[in-house]
């Protein structure tokens, strides 16, 4: 089959999946709290762990601290602060609230908030890097809050490396008007594993980009929120992810509109290698009755390298008005496209090398989007290597 990226539908048009629309609970009546207590240990039957293989999680459901910390490193431009809070201040703060028992407990035994500030106004020519790296894999529980103010211009990176099991709560929040970029990279060693929330929470005309790029690690999920707490606002989700044998990487995003006239864009594009890759991509779009004149999309797209790795992919709109500009959602999975690889061998290409630019050409349309050079350029040079290594 083509995986070639299909036409976004024109403005105003409608399209979904009959199986897939809506799932059988709204994503508005899930449980949202600080309470523990308020989620059951999962057992793998839940609509949100189904895919997940919760028997290696048992650490990360427990309401216990253990005091350990990654390595912190950072390159923070003038302007802005990165200080501590208590998770009393955090709460009093109105932010979105854990979603699932790992959350939660992150939340209730991170031993404090770190604060990454960025002043309104101040507009960045240079990113803020933040670095957090493990040794051993003792749990780590990990709180940040990356706070963006009124009319700011900045990009974030902040990237996990290392050998770790990290629990992490992370808040993001867009003051009116701002425009900012955060690149999340998760290039962990193997055997680590790692469970995230990632809230977005977009003001009034403000424009997000959320990245998440995902190489490294054997279990990693993260699951990202996004919300508009004014109209105008603009939210877009973009992914890379590249599994190899043995690897789990499972990414989940909520977009819950709520405030009139907002947009969100996702995009994320997968590749799977060896006999037990397995992804996991659910893409979960609320529109509710007073978000009129909202504009979304979702698109997934799944490219399988060899027999024997399993793609899931599972995109839920849900629409509560018909007042919109237009949503939409497209999803595939599927092997190299035949016609292409005939196409550059035909030219002389070795088929090694064809197979090679088949996958640049995937992934080059959602790299490009991602707008920080450097980056671009690191993940490109990162899947040359997932590449060379399943050839060697």
């Amino acid at each position: 089959m083509s995986l070639l990226t299909p036409q976004r539908p024109s403005e105003g048009a409608h399209s979904h999946g009959a199986a897939t629309m809506v799932p059988d609970q709204s994503r508005a009546e899930r449980t949202a709290s600080f309470d523990v207590s308020a989620f059951p240990i999962p057992h793998g039957r839940e609509e949100e762990w189904r895919f997940t293989p919760v028997g290696q999680l048992g650490a990360f459901f427990r309401d216990e601290s253990t005091g350990a910390c990654l390595d912190w490193d950072e390159q923070v431009p003038a302007g802005v602060t990165v200080t501590t809070m208590s998770v009393e201040q955090w709460r009093a703060a109105g932010l979105p609230m854990p979603a699932d028992r790992a959350a939660a407990v992150a939340a209730a035994h991170s031993g404090g908030v770190a604060l990454v500030d960025v002043p309104a106004e101040l507009e960045l020519t240079d990113p803020v890097r933040i670095t957090l790296s493990g040794n051993d894999s003792q749990l780590v529980h990990g709180h940040l809050w990356l706070r963006v103010g009124a009319h700011a211009r900045a990009t974030i990176i902040l990237g996990h490396t290392g050998r770790a099991d990290y629990s992490e709560f992370l808040t993001i929040t867009a003051g009116d008007g701002c425009e900012v970029t955060v690149v999340t990279l998760q290039e962990w060693a193997d055997g680590s594993t790692h469970l995230g929330q990632h809230d977005v929470v977009v003001g009034r005309d403000a424009r997000v980009r959320h990245i998440a790029v995902t190489l490294g690690g054997g279990l990693v999920r993260l699951n990202t929120n996004a919300s508009y707490g004014g109209p105008g606002g603009s939210f877009d989700g973009y992914g890379v992810y590249f599994a190899d044998a043995g690897q789990h990487l499972e990414h989940r995003l909520f977009v819950d509109h709520e405030a009139p006239h907002c947009r969100s864009n996702v995009e994320y594009k997968g590749a799977l290698q060896g006999e037990t890759a397995r992804t996991v991509w659910v893409g979960d779009v609320l529109i509710r009755a007073s978000a009129e004149g909202t504009d979304t999309y979702e698109l997934n797209r799944n490219l399988l390298l060899t027999d024997g790795a399993r793609a899931d992919s599972v995109p839920n709109l849900e629409i509560e008005t018909g007042e919109i500009e237009g949503a939409g959602h497209a999803s595939a999975t599927g092997r190299f496209d035949d016609q292409q690889l005939f196409y550059l061998m035909a030219r002389g290409i070795p088929e090694g090398e064809a197979r090679r630019l088949v996958v640049r050409g995937f992934f080059a349309q959602v790299v490009a989007r991602i707008g920080v050079p450097e980056v671009e350029e690191h993940l490109m040079a990162a899947i040359e290597r997932e590449l060379a290594g399943a050839q060697a």
